[in-house]
């Protein structure tokens, strides 16, 4: 007898990791389905760059509807879940941090309901963020480190993480929150500092005389590959028991670091070309993100490959392919 192709369902397909997910889980012959709150008006440029957009089903479906999670989930009935939806920028989170609060911590206890009340054994990912830290200083986070969020989405994604605990251990559901630090890629949105540098450092290079506005360049975090970030989602869900994960390098930079880095690639000195803008200073900042990756080599066998300089020299010629 043959055995049926396993299911998966990517809520949040159209970003940067629900598409590379999609394309590594397509590689492991799963049948995918992914949601987006409206799949007609969504343009899934992520899947289109990598060639996938007709190889999954997409839905539409609002992550914070309890209605629309349990028919999408009843009608598919996959083997896991990947709940990467939801508000994802911790700037926008100042300026809406009610919808912040609704699309994560809501989103994501409408999912562990429904899973709850279907019948089916599904594996539950949650995306979690190193966000829910706060600043960690000298001594990276582990998966025991107290949260102390910063920010609405980090406090909506603090909720998201305690619902998953709770479901666990209370519902015996396989649920597991990966708790990812900064990870990037090409096909990242241009509204991410990241992005936003690689963009203005390669069009500068070509002869531009605009000048990089950013706010605070004194910040230090872990920045990594999306694409390899994404394998540790799909390890976590492949273990006998579930349990909550960092992924990070372990490797921490500064934000002048990482512009620092751009720069030099296309042979620019950043200290001509870069503006400190006050309008563009959060309220309240995390001056220094750390983790240890150290539980995720040991259990999953996973450890980043490509560090700050790798994300950035893949980013860079990404970049100029387009121009």
């Amino acid at each position: 007898m043959i055995k049926s192709r396993r299911r998966a369902l990517i809520c949040g397909i159209g970003g940067q990791d629900g598409a590379y997910l999609a394309k590594l889980l397509l590689e492991k012959n799963y049948e995918v389905m992914g949601t987006s709150r409206d799949a007609e008006g969504s343009s899934f440029n992520g899947l289109i760059h990598l060639g996938i957009q007709n190889q999954v089903q997409i839905v539409s479906m609002s992550i914070d509807d309890m209605g629309s999670v349990l028919s999408v989930i009843k009608s598919f009935l996959p083997d896991e879940i990947y709940n990467l939806a939801a508000q994802s920028s911790v700037s926008l989170s100042f300026d809406k941090p009610f919808e912040a609060m609704q699309s994560i911590a809501m989103g994501t206890l409408c999912m562990l309901e429904a899973i709850r009340f279907i019948d089916h054994p599904i594996r539950y990912y949650s995306a979690g963020t190193s966000e829910c830290f706060g600043e960690t200083d000298s001594i990276p986070a582990t998966e025991i480190t107290s949260f102390n969020p910063k920010s609405p989405y980090a406090v909506a994604k603090v909720t998201s993480h305690y619902l998953v605990a709770n479901y666990r251990e209370a519902y015996k559901i396989y649920a597991c929150t990966g708790i990812l630090f900064n990870h990037e890629s090409s096909i990242r949105p241009d509204r991410y500092v990241t992005k936003k540098i690689i963009k203005a450092a390669c069009k500068i290079s070509a002869g531009s005389k605009d000048k990089l506005y950013l706010g605070n360049i004194d910040i230090a975090r872990d920045w990594g590959s999306a694409e390899e970030y994404v394998e540790a989602m799909w390890l976590m869900l492949q273990q006998p028991f579930p349990e909550d994960f960092i992924i990070c390098t372990g490797e921490t930079n500064t934000l002048q670091d990482f512009v620092s880095t751009a720069f030099k690639a296309v042979n620019l000195n950043w200290v001509e070309h870069v503006v400190t803008d006050p309008a563009l200073l959060r309220p309240t900042e995390i001056m220094v993100s750390r983790g240890d990756p150290a539980k995720a080599l040991e259990r999953l066998g996973w450890h980043a490959k490509c560090k700050m300089r790798d994300v950035i020299d893949l980013m860079i010629k990404a970049q100029q392919s387009v121009r």
